[in-house]
């Protein structure tokens, strides 16, 4: 375990990590300071979850929440006259990548005295901090748009979670759970950075898929960017290690819908840049301001990589091939899907490169969507 710290990235300032904070004493978010880096010397071989990369935390932390979340399988599969690889994510224990963060940050946490939290979702998030609120004996309250999937409520509730529905778009719910924080430590997976230590193990995951080495290409599915960053974090302490020789390529995908960060990785900058917003069948992705924008513009400009905002009629065929391939996932998963059948038609990614493309969540949680996009034929 390294000596780390919560580092607010704007102004540099450090904070304590036996202290929990969901932010800086500005109200900015905060990331932790980098480790140095894990071989394979340091893998837990006998843990069947992500705490096999435990060294690679900031903390220890001896006694996890942990329901066998991570090691989930990677499969190679025909997509046209490429092979890419597709990492399924949504086998994790609630259906999402999301676990991966949950696990981390909930057990950090519970760790520090913290029993009872709040968290704002519009689903997988909410569905994930629920379940593992539950096997770690945390109360959870979720703060949810009243538009999330009925399923991913339904199972918020069956968890035993409180839930509290909020009117208007996703950011309200964000809002309101910051309001009410002062009585409940707010454990959002888009603010509290131990949610990425939890994601940065897809990186290590992947580096030890591929006979720990790092692939050419990853494509990823995003909304808040817990998963891009969490990737990017990982596969830099690889770097530092001298465990890769070069990072990965990160792609985001977006639906051309709610796609901010496209808007200014496209304008080339890292700040704000309108573009408007509709409803998309990715509801994953629909996150109108990115709290770190700032940090995924950085992580795409440093691995080479690029955005890609994608139309719902790109996101529905990529669902139709993906279920006809035997992989049942959400639509927001579809959005890394119909990403890289335009990175390879615009041979942005060539068939040579090995392309991991990140399935992040589970289409029975939104199966009558699926089945209502699956069933509708295409747009001549």
């Amino acid at each position: 375990m390294s000596d780390a710290s919560y580092i607010e990235p704007i102004d540099g300032k450090l904070y304590p990590l036996d202290q929990p904070r969901w932010c800086s004493d500005e109200r900015r978010p905060l990331l932790i300071t980098p480790t140095p880096g894990i071989s394979r010397d340091d893998l837990e071989t006998s843990s069947k979850s992500l705490w096999r990369y435990r060294a690679a935390l900031p903390v220890d932390i001896p006694n996890p929440i942990s329901m066998g979340e991570g090691l989930t399988p990677i499969i190679q599969r025909q997509w046209d006259n490429y092979r890419p690889f597709f990492k399924l994510e949504f086998l994790n224990p609630t259906g999402s990548f999301k676990d991966r963060g949950t696990s981390v940050m909930l057990s950090y946490l519970r760790q520090c005295g913290i029993a009872s939290i709040l968290e704002d979702s519009s689903g997988n998030g909410g569905s994930s901090v629920a379940g593992y609120g539950a096997a770690g004996g945390i109360r959870v309250k979720i703060l949810t748009p009243t538009s999330t999937s009925s399923v991913k409520i339904a199972q918020a509730r069956a968890y035993g979670a409180e839930i509290q529905l909020v009117e208007g778009p996703r950011d309200a719910s964000e809002a309101e759970a910051i309001r009410q924080s002062d009585g409940t430590f707010y454990a959002s997976h888009n603010w509290q950075p131990f949610f990425l230590e939890g994601t940065k193990t897809q990186a290590y995951e992947i580096w030890e898929d591929f006979g720990f080495r790092a692939p050419d290409n990853i494509v990823i599915p995003v909304g808040g960017g817990s998963s891009v960053l969490g990737l990017h974090f990982g596969f830099k302490e690889l770097l530092t290690a001298g465990q890769i020789a070069r990072l990965p390529r990160l792609f985001v995908a977006q639906p051309l819908n709610c796609s901010p960060i496209d808007a200014s990785f496209k304008a080339g900058t890292d700040e704000v840049v309108a573009r408007p917003v509709a409803k998309t069948v990715a509801e994953g992705a629909s996150i109108r301001h990115p709290i770190r924008l700032k940090q995924i513009i950085a992580a795409l400009r440093e691995s080479k990589g690029d955005t890609v905002a994608l139309s719902e009629e790109e996101i529905a065929a990529a669902l139709r091939k993906s279920c006809r391939y035997g992989l049942f996932i959400e639509p927001t998963s579809a959005v890394a899907s119909a990403a890289f059948a335009r990175l390879v038609a615009t041979a942005v990614i060539r068939a040579e490169e090995e392309t991991v493309v990140m399935l992040s969540g589970t289409g029975l949680k939104a199966a009558s969507t699926v089945i209502d996009l699956v069933q509708t034929p295409p747009t001549p």
